[in-house]
């Protein structure tokens, strides 16, 4: 069975869309391009009828037809993967060998970017399907970069500290002797298994190394702890950025009222899978707002508490036990806690979480991608006929790349955020209050008063007026960045009448970025 995608005459029909229930058994690259063609299918009649319009006569319908499905064949496939085996000596003195893989998907805008995952799980497919996944989501976002993706096949839970050290510093290596790791062409960051430490250890053997007549040497990474050049609200930005992408759509009446929910976020439930940092930040955010968190679920079980779940308790807990099971202020949860009762379910572990077997099971309303690729095309076929409103990976985990483009630009500018402008700004801010306080002052009909009247500004308002901090300029632009992506994504979804279906409405405005891009390339397509 599949999708029809009608195009205006006299197109023809280019793509055909499989929604069938195996698609759960497709790889994840796969399913990255599945919902790349349910976009292009969707999107091409009006590439070829804007081509068609922007230069009359100078081709046929076919030939223009030929000319928009070469530059989208262009688009779809990873353009570069690095393979890698290394050796590495064991703290017992054994040598293992190490293998890692580093997929550049698209180098249209340059540098690169993608995270470094250290996994077990780690192979050719999962790393090119999330660079692929980087290139759509930094479009979306409108962050210039190309997709990227990093797997080192490892548990990284295994290995000592030194033995993680070793790793990483020879990833580094590897990767910038063969043009995979330089601020210009190629800029890693965390993900899953790696923070700011393994970023550091990166940005330390490149500066030392590869890069040490480089002024910007340390914008080879990303994610890096404030002393080597990191920058303020990066750990949090994936988790605040899905906050700001959740907040949107639960505050708008229409989305709301077509899921049978009521806008904003007082009492509003939800569960969390994966505790990690984008697991935890998210859970924070979404609590601070007046939502209430009832479950967690992690790789080793899961705990439900429908009075709530503290986020900040609960992470105390687990940096001292080194789990969240047996956490005293909820009780051990027996079964699939992704199809327990909640408004909202936030899926933060590993892709293809959400399969059709289990799609028909899940009662949220509303599905927040947190991880990459959590749900399979046929999972969401299944959650959108019945009314859930998925907020996709593409969009609404976009913060921490977002924030990483921040950093670099921080890195090779070689200014904090606000460190020019900051004491004029605090001055600037006082001189209006001095000058509201003399207009008052002189307008006084009593004499007596004239003079008399003070303005003082509270301690709120004090720190408001006091000049941007580098993290209030970060958080500011995320936030910013996150409400431009929604509104395109919104009148992307009205114009093709996607209703619910949010992941098609973003492919189709990433999708169309790109291809202005390489259309604007000139004779290479044209």
């Amino acid at each position: 069975m599949g999708i029809t995608v009608t195009l205006s005459k006299p197109h023809r029909r280019l793509y055909s869309l499989s929604t069938d229930k195996e698609d759960d058994t497709v790889k994840f690259s796969r399913q990255i391009d599945m919902f790349f063609d349910r976009a292009a299918g969707l999107l091409e009649a009006t590439l070829v009828d804007n081509l068609r319009q922007q230069i009359p006569g100078a081709w046929s319908v076919e030939e223009t037809e030929r000319k928009v499905r070469g530059v989208l064949s262009v688009i779809k496939p990873c353009s570069h993967v690095l393979s890698l085996t290394f050796p590495i000596r064991r703290d017992s003195g054994l040598v293992e060998l190490v293998s890692a893989y580093r997929a550049q998907h698209k180098q249209h805008r340059t540098p690169n970017k993608g995270g470094i995952r250290y996994s077990p799980d780690v192979d050719y497919d999962e790393v090119t399907a999330l660079a692929s996944l980087m290139t759509y989501k930094c479009a979306l976002v409108n962050v210039p970069f190309g997709g990227a993706k990093t797997g080192v096949k490892i548990d990284p839970r295994k290995y000592s500290e030194d033995e993680l050290e070793r790793i990483t510093r020879r990833l580094a290596m590897e990767l910038g002797k063969k043009g995979f790791l330089h601020p210009g062409i190629d800029v890693p960051a965390p993900d899953m298994g790696t923070g700011e430490r393994e970023m550091s250890w990166i940005a330390d053997t490149y500066a030392s190394t590869l890069g040490y007549a480089d002024i910007n040497a340390r914008a080879c990474v990303t994610g890096k702890p404030i002393s080597q050049g990191g920058i303020q609200g990066r750990i949090s930005a994936t988790g605040r950025g899905l906050y700001f992408g959740v907040k949107i759509f639960i505050m708008d009446a229409n989305f709301m009222e077509s899921i049978g929910l009521t806008p904003g976020f007082h009492q509003k439930t939800f569960i969390v899978q994966g505790f990690g940092n984008v697991g935890f930040h998210s859970m924070l955010y979404l609590h601070m707002a007046g939502a209430k968190c009832v479950g967690v679920a992690e790789w080793d079980g899961s705990i439900y508490n429908p009075h709530g779940i503290d986020p900040v308790t609960l992470q105390e807990y687990q940096k001292l036990h080194g789990t969240i099971m047996g956490f005293p202020g909820a009780c051990t949860y027996e079964g699939n806690l992704l199809c327990k009762q909640c408004d909202i379910l936030i899926p933060a572990a590993s892709e293809r979480q959400i399969t059709a077997r289990l799609a028909p099971h899940i009662q949220a309303k509303i599905v927040v991608e947190g991880a990459n690729g959590p749900t399979t095309p046929a999972a969401e076929r299944i959650l959108l006929e019945r009314n859930v409103l998925v907020i996709p990976d593409v969009y609404v985990n976009a913060g921490g790349v977002t924030v990483s483009y921040f950093e670099w630009l921080k890195n090779i500018n070689h200014v904090s955020y606000g460190r020019l402008t900051f004491k004029y700004e605090r001055d600037a801010n006082y001189h209006l209050l001095n000058s509201v306080q003399r207009s008052i002052n002189s307008w006084m009909s009593d004499e007596k008063m004239q003079g008399q009247i003070n303005i003082t500004p509270s301690d709120e308002f004090k720190a408001r007026i006091a000049g941007a901090s580098e993290k209030d300029i970060v958080d500011s632009g995320l936030e910013q960045t996150m409400d431009r992506a929604a509104e395109q994504m919104i009148r992307a979804s009205r114009r093709y009448k996607l209703g619910l279906d949010l992941r098609t409405a973003a492919y189709i405005v990433a999708i169309e970025k790109i291809y202005s891009f390489y259309k604007d390339c000139g004779s290479t397509f044209f």
